[in-house]
């Protein structure tokens, strides 16, 4: 399986899908041989309640606003996510001064 940074995903829970449709994939490429992934919640944007500058930047997956809900980063097995629907690296600065504001990088 290609994995990449910035990959975005269907969320593999059909239960949570509705409200987090993505899961962003922000682990290190230098780490492909893992058996898992670092991936972040994507939520609907009309769902997603409590968003803090920074933190939670609004990302654009073709039509569709998303928030990163980059407080509930975790990991989950690498075979859980199959073809990525699209990569974000265009919007790498959002996404890395989220990741910053979590972890006190700036």
């Amino acid at each position: 399986m290609s994995v990449a940074r910035f990959d975005v995903y269907t969320n593999p829970d059909a239960g949570e899908r509705k409200l987090v449709p993505y899961l962003l994939d922000v682990q290190n490429d230098f780490l492909r041989a893992m058996d898992t992934r670092v991936v972040i919640p994507l939520w609907s944007a009309s769902a997603f309640r409590m968003r803090i500058r920074d933190l939670n930047p609004e990302l654009t997956i073709d039509q569709n606003t998303v928030v990163m809900d980059t407080a509930s980063v975790g990991a989950i097995p690498a075979t859980d996510l199959r073809r990525p629907v699209k990569n974000l690296a265009s919007q790498q600065i959002d996404i890395m001064n989220a990741l910053d504001a979590l972890f006190g990088s700036y």
